[in-house]
């Protein structure tokens, strides 16, 4: 138990930039059509708790991690977006919860989340993530938001009958509200970043959609094994770029 709440010596999470955000739509939408692509090749009762167990590998090696990396970090992105879609899913098709009340759900466990992590920190700040117990309150944040972002997604999507399309260009219009709110109307910098965090899962996750989903169900139909595949080659290069941007950035400050 010490050491989980034994303070480490530097953030452990990436600083916000163009970059972080296009790298974050990219998982998001891997997220999906990766869920998706697993759901239909294989057995869901063997993949699921497969994909969960790669995902408490990857917390544990970012939380073994002494300083921000950012092939570890976004390994774990990638990780929660796809177990997170899945656990959305799960509730949806496997539970029969319809997506308005796991949209609720899932809120709510996120308020909690961030009502513990204020009561117990002082901040939301992702700036002050330098403690392991902030770095735990950190991910059930981030889980909780793939997880609402999904159900949100696909709210919108089908039962408001906005379909894939219509449901991404949606939520790429509400995620410019916290940036302008941001900029011109000086709205609280933490609350803008996790207004944004959460409206970049279905964002992300609704352009991925159309663009696998067949054309009977209003998407291009090029398939979710392939976008994937394509989403993963963008991430890699992002997170190639960030990587070289970090060594950079610790050469100067040494």
């Amino acid at each position: 138990m010490s050491r989980l709440v034994a303070a480490t010596r530097a953030s452990k999470v990436p600083e916000v930039s163009v970059l972080f955000w296009v790298t974050k739509v990219l998982t998001t939408g891997m997220g999906e059509t990766t869920s998706d692509f697993f759901a239909v090749t294989f057995d869901p009762v063997v993949v699921i708790p497969l994909t969960g167990i790669a995902l408490v590998i990857a917390l544990v090696v970012q939380f073994r991690a002494t300083a921000y990396s950012p092939w570890i970090y976004w390994m774990t992105v990638v990780l929660v977006s796809v177990f997170g879609t899945m656990a959305a899913d799960v509730a949806h098709v496997g539970l029969g919860i319809p997506y308005a009340v796991s949209t609720v759900v899932f809120a709510v466990v996120l308020a909690v989340v961030f009502v513990v992590w204020r009561l117990s920190e002082g901040t939301l700040s992702i700036h002050s993530i330098t403690t392991r117990r902030r770095e735990a309150f950190y991910w059930a944040a981030v889980l909780a938001t793939f997880a609402l972002g999904t159900a949100a997604g696909d709210l919108t999507a089908t039962v408001f009958d906005l379909g894939y399309l219509g449901s991404g260009i949606l939520f790429a219009v509400i995620i410019a509200v916290p940036a302008v709110a941001y900029l011109a109307f000086r709205m609280n910098a933490v609350a803008a970043f996790w207004f944004a965090y959460v409206v970049t899962r279905p964002l992300g996750a609704s352009f991925a959609d159309w663009m696998a989903v067949p054309p009977a169900r209003g998407g291009l139909g090029l398939g979710t094994g392939p976008i994937s595949l394509a989403l993963l080659v963008l991430i890699v290069g992002c997170v190639s770029v960030l990587a070289v941007e970090h060594r950079s950035v610790r050469r100067v400050r040494r």
